[in-house]
């Protein structure tokens, strides 16, 4: 019947740890500590382990006293781990110690000196061992008494689950509670009586600043709350995070609210400094539940949104909002009455009776609640849910949903099973389980609401601050240019924000997953100190993996990265610029650059992360045997790459020749090469093909391109004339080069043709083919113009 009584103490300072440690955690230091001596902490250690030992046989049948073993339990092994780890170091300095005096001679006498330093060396050495030993020892009988403990508490929790009471439809749950009520009357006013003794003494200028505080506290949050709205209006950045910003100042100043009342309400009653420490242990418990109260009612109105539509962060419609609206106070409210009451009735050690009677009302007062709120709920085919969509025609939002999810109505089914078996178990009888399942299920709803609210912060913050910049008007007034004409945003910040994103989200869900196991004998504590052995590693063969030097050699990766990418940007547009490396040598350099950082980057990793080449020579094995079947052309074409930019008989803007395929090299990458076409089309080329096969460089060592044509003339044209006519092209020509100089030279006869072949050179060969063909074009009009063509009669002088 006591399930609660210890359970929802654990669980509501286990929240308001949780919720609230990572705000305070970054402003809180620890005071330093002046070291100990690891022999006198082991041997407290060892004392307190004896006496939790001699507790435990005697037995822990009280959900407190567990509590209180466990705490003191975990407090001598984390002692009995730190001895050990501090006694480590003395016993392998002395080994090293005595290793440098290395071994006694055989057959002579030692010097006395070096023989009583040898002795006392392994004396220290003993004594050092069996210290770390009896320390490592203590550590594990402490974990084992926490386990122990452990499965103390499951079995008690699952036999107060199991426990049956006399039902409220039996004379038994009546008779108990007549019988027990004056000895619990007179409890209950023997803590009235100092309270309202307390109270009374208070003076009236006391309660008069109380009130003045009061009202201030209320007024400077409300403004606060406005201001807020009004900053996060106009200040932040139009998206979703006006709305996460918002929601979250309201929770803050929703838990504030409350708590700084209820808190200079304490600070009044024990201003007179007489209160007993069973009051103030109560006092503090209010304070406490009022505190989580003012955040169960901040975080429903933060989700809700009644008032404010556009702010709300649940895609509900205004009329569930709305009718909704009533929720989150009143639960608040419910669990408050629920919690202190239960609180109350341990401090007070009520009996078992009325115990179960304020459990059982408090049971019920949460199944009224969130049958009500359940019964506001749209259904399909509802009035509610017709108007919800009239008003979606009406004023539609992107945020209204335009199809129910389908988890909604099984939820409902959920919730609604819930409460009945709830309501069944209180009139079988089963109070404990009854109690246990809503305050479960209350609880569920308020990590469950706090994660989210803390995934959408998260989410919003990264996609906003990351998001990519907008579109910067030309400096000469026009509008941004057209979509088409703008280069697209880059989307590494729309990486590295939904990375960033997911990885807060895993955080937030593994949170709210310790939080929500807490009751069922897995505090977050617990799951705390077993995932702390993952630092342990991982052992694979001879290799092991531990998480923090994983983490450590991909912060070093991530870093080495990004400054070799820093570093190739700097080269590629600042350093090799001014040399007089041309634009092909410069691409090949900072390729080189680039490879030679990333092998260096990841050297560095694994350096951090304390790898050896004997720990990974099994991974190159296996990789030796996968190089030799699947991945021979993947090295070859590797090395290749690594050839063809060390010798460079191709470089980046080549124009190559290779099995049919002519272009400019646009790229050589680690695998293949990039051939730009002359219809603008890319064919990839693997490298080993350009050090297996044979290739034309047009472009390689002598930069001049030649424009080479033949002409064919009747036999009896006049040769001198159309060689003059020829040369004279060429001169007239402004890209053919005067030196070499052109010429024009007989080739042969063909049947009754003359074959005139001529040849210049220009400046590139690329061009060449532009070239020649103004030449073809002007050599043809000429000819013409002096009626040299065959089959045309000569022009008139």
């Amino acid at each position: 019947m006591t399930v609660l009584t210890g359970w929802w103490s654990r669980l509501l300072a286990t929240g308001m740890v949780c919720l609230l440690a990572m705000a305070s955690a970054a402003w809180a230091q620890e005071a330093p500590t002046a070291p100990v001596d690891p022999d006198k902490v082991l041997e407290a250690a060892r004392k307190d382990l004896a006496a939790l030992l001699r507790q435990q046989d005697k037995g822990l049948d009280d959900e407190a006293d567990l509590q209180e073993f466990r705490k003191q339990a975990l407090s001598v092994q984390s002692r009995a781990e730190e001895a050990s780890a501090a006694l480590e170091p003395r016993l392998t300095d002395a080994r090293a110690r005595l290793a440098q005096l290395g071994d006694a001679p055989a057959g002579a006498k030692e010097p006395p000196e070096l023989a009583a330093q040898r002795a006392q060396l392994a004396r220290e050495i003993a004594g050092a061992d069996a210290q770390v030993k009896l320390a490592k020892l203590t550590a594990v009988e402490a974990g084992q008494a926490i386990a122990g403990a452990e499965q103390n508490r499951r079995m008690q929790l699952g036999a107060r689950l199991g426990e049956r009471v006399p039902s409220p439809l039996q004379s038994g749950f009546w008779t108990g509670l007549a019988r027990e009520g004056p000895g619990d009357l007179a409890r209950v006013r023997a803590f009235w009586q100092p309270l309202v003794a307390l109270w009374n003494a208070v003076p009236s200028q006391g309660w008069l600043i109380l009130a003045v505080g009061a009202a201030l506290v209320l007024v400077l949050t409300h403004a606060l709350l406005r201001l807020i709205a009004h900053l996060c209006a106009t200040r932040v950045p139009p998206g979703r995070l006006r709305r996460s910003l918002y929601a979250v100042s309201l929770v803050t100043l929703r838990t504030l609210r409350p708590g700084l009342i209820v808190h200079g309400l304490v600070l009044t009653l024990g201003a007179e400094g007489s209160v007993t420490p069973v009051l103030a242990g109560w006092l503090d418990t209010l304070e406490a539940i009022v505190w989580f109260g003012g955040f169960v009612a901040g975080l429903g109105a933060a989700a809700l949104m009644p008032r404010k539509p556009s702010w709300r962060l649940l895609p509900a419609p205004d009329a569930t909002a709305t009718r909704l609206a009533w929720f989150p106070h009143t639960l608040a409210a419910t669990a408050m009455l629920g919690w202190l009451t239960s609180r109350t009735a341990a401090t007070l050690e009520i009996s078992l009776a009325w115990t179960g009677a304020a459990h059982a009302l408090a049971a019920l007062s949460f199944v009224a609640v969130l049958a009500l709120a359940v019964r506001q709920l749209p259904r399909r085919g509802s009035a509610g849910d017709a108007a919800a969509a009239k008003e979606a025609e009406a004023t539609p939002r992107p945020e209204a949903p335009a199809i129910r999810p389908l988890w909604l109505p099984v939820l409902r089914a959920g919730v609604w099973l819930l409460l009945t078996g709830a309501v069944l178990a209180l009139l079988l009888g089963f109070v404990s389980l009854a109690v246990f399942a809503m305050n479960q299920f209350v609880w569920a709803l308020i990590v469950l609401g706090g994660a989210y609210l803390a995934s959408v912060l998260v989410d919003d913050l990264f996609m906003t601050l990351l998001a990519p910049l907008p579109a910067v008007p030309k400096p000469d007034g026009k509008p941004p240019a057209a979509p088409d004409e703008t280069p697209a945003p880059p989307r590494t910040r729309e990486q590295t924000a939904l990375l960033l994103s997911g990885l807060c989200r895993i955080a937030i869900a593994f949170l709210a997953l310790l939080l929500l196991l807490a009751p069922y004998g897995e505090g977050p504590l617990d799951l705390v100190r077993r995932s702390g052995k993952v630092a342990d590693g991982l052992a694979i063969g001879g290799l092991t993996l531990r998480p923090l030097e994983l983490l450590q050699g991909l912060a070093v990766l991530v870093l080495g990265l990004g400054a070799v990418r820093l570093l190739k940007g700097w080269l590629s547009t600042r350093y090799m610029p001014t040399t007089r490396m041309d634009a092909g040598m410069r691409s090949s350099a900072t390729t080189l650059f680039g490879y030679m950082g990333t092998v260096i980057a990841i050297a560095a990793s694994l350096t951090a992360m304390e790898f050896s080449l004997q720990s990974v020579a099994w991974v190159a094995s296996a990789l030796s045997v996968g190089i030799g079947f699947g991945l021979q052309s993947i090295v070859q074409n590797f090395v290749s790459g690594l050839i063809l930019l060390a010798e460079r008989p191709v470089k980046v803007g080549d124009w190559v020749s290779l099995s049919g395929v002519e272009g400019d090299i646009r790229r050589i990458s680690v695998r293949s090469t990039e051939i730009q076409m002359g219809d603008r089309s890319t064919v990839i080329v693997p490298n080993s093909e350009f050090i297996t096969k044979i290739v034309r460089n047009v472009t390689y060592g002598e930069s001049l391109g030649m424009v080479q044509f033949k002409l064919p003339m009747p036999l009896a044209t006049d040769i001198d004339r159309v060689k003059a006519l020829v040369l004279a092209s060429f001169a007239a020509h402004p890209g053919v080069l005067a030196a070499p100089a052109p010429n024009v030279q007989l080739d042969g006869v063909d049947g009754t043709n003359l074959v005139l072949n001529a040849s210049g050179f220009v400046n590139s060969p690329r061009a060449a083919y532009g070239v020649r063909s103004d030449l073809l074009f002007d050599v043809l009009a000429r000819l013409r113009g002096e009626g040299l063509l065959p089959g045309q009669a000569p022009s008139p002088a």
